[in-house]
């Protein structure tokens, strides 16, 4: 009798334990969250890039790739060198800043206008600095409701799907809309604010496109409208307006940008972006009198999708259309239709070293491809430019 009764004390004696080992981890109170010193608040990004891109249906003048941008050049490029150290304003530390410092080729293209550029230097700005600030900021937070966030000095474009740092793009080159629909930087001032948990709007006023000193007497406005409305998935619609043109304060430039991004299934990225822009007279179209209007629209999407197949590799898509209606934003003088499909395949090496190998086919209505002889002059002979492009990044942080 005595030995059935000393597994059932047992059991009873354990289920008591366990009972009350429940009730003091139930009632024992949660850490509170070590709070945030102020350099864990900094945050800092640096990488190096370089690339060699192959012209496959033949280089054009000067051995380019036609209305491409970072890839501009056949052959090998030191792409860029960037230290990027920023900081977003806190409930702790309600002040911010942004400094990010590039050198590289790269950079030549990225100038704004009083920073490493005057007004006589345009793309491809081979004769300016291999250096540049790309963005130089500082921001607050008013606690004025939600919070309402001010920022000043210089900093990249509100507009666009893909950005000027290369590890943050799904692809190696920058497509049509980055390089010709939309600025790059801008200098003036942000305000923004949270409404929900799911909207939020800025806006500002700068001195126009890739302008940190102005060329006429009137600012531009610009802005965003951000939502999010589900999880994993984020629309924007961003816009700028106003007058761009050399002392010119009447000819407004305008760009509608509309930016899609979807993450819920597994491993895989969707993107979309959308834009359509309008300028007043402008002034190519006026130089070459050639034409009753003197008004430019364009307009464009481009569609991205990227598969994760391994925490190293990753391919990824781009399908691109951009409508130059009157030749303005390429250069061309007439109306050109642009198509680009670009396959990217990504491969993390070890560490921060990141290696990857893409082809891009373009094509367009007109023969704007391939120009004749070595000088910028000549004809363009083809409809269609084919390259193949090999790049390789470090990412020290």
């Amino acid at each position: 009798m005595i030995r059935k009764l000393v597994p059932v004390t047992l059991v009873l004696a354990s289920f008591v334990a366990w009972s009350f080992s429940g009730v003091s981890a139930q009632e024992k109170p949660k850490e509170a969250e070590k709070p945030k010193t102020l350099w864990e608040e900094v945050t800092l990004f640096s990488y190096i890039e370089n690339s060699y891109t192959g012209n496959l249906t033949g280089a054009g003048r000067r051995a380019v790739n036609e209305f491409r941008l970072y890839d501009f050049n056949e052959g090998y490029t030191f792409n860029i060198a960037e230290f990027s150290i920023k900081k977003d304003p806190s409930e702790k530390y309600p002040f911010g800043f942004g400094l990010v410092a590039t050198a590289g080729l790269d950079s030549q293209k990225n100038h704004s206008l009083g920073i490493f550029r005057d007004e006589e230097q345009v793309f491809p700005f081979r004769n300016t600095k291999w250096f540049d600030f790309q963005e130089a900021y500082l921001s607050a937070t008013v606690p004025l409701g939600s919070g309402l966030t001010l920022k000043g000095g210089k900093f990249v474009t509100l507009l666009g799907y893909e950005v000027i740092e290369s590890p943050n793009n799904l692809n190696f080159s920058r497509g049509y809309l980055f390089s010709l629909a939309i600025p790059f930087t801008h200098t003036g001032g942000l305000v923004s604010y949270t409404l929900t948990d799911w909207f939020s709007v800025t806006a500002g006023v700068v001195l126009g496109w890739d302008n940190s000193r102005d060329n006429n007497d009137r600012p531009s406005a610009t802005g965003q409208f951000a939502f999010t409305p589900v999880k994993d998935f984020t629309a924007n619609l961003n816009w700028i307006s106003g007058p761009e043109q050399n002392d010119n304060n009447t000819k407004t430039r305008y760009v509608l940008d509309w930016v899609l991004n979807y993450t819920g299934f597994k491993n895989t990225t969707l993107g979309l972006n959308v834009d359509y822009g309008h300028e007043t007279k402008e002034a190519s179209l006026e130089a070459l009198d050639t034409r009753q209007s003197k008004n430019a629209t364009w307009w464009g999407w481009a569609a991205y999708a990227a598969y994760d197949w391994t925490e190293k590799l990753r391919t990824s898509l781009r399908q691109e259309y951009f409508k130059d209606a009157d030749g303005a934003r390429t250069g061309f003088g007439s109306k050109v239709d642009l198509w680009s499909t670009t396959a990217t395949v990504q491969y993390k090496i070890w560490k921060g070293l990141v290696g990857r190998a893409e082809f891009r086919h373009d094509d367009a209505d007109e023969k704007v491809f391939k120009f004749r002889g070595m000088r910028d002059i000549g004809s363009p002979t083809s409809t269609s430019l084919d390259t193949i492009s090999l790049s390789l990044y470090y990412s020290f942080f």
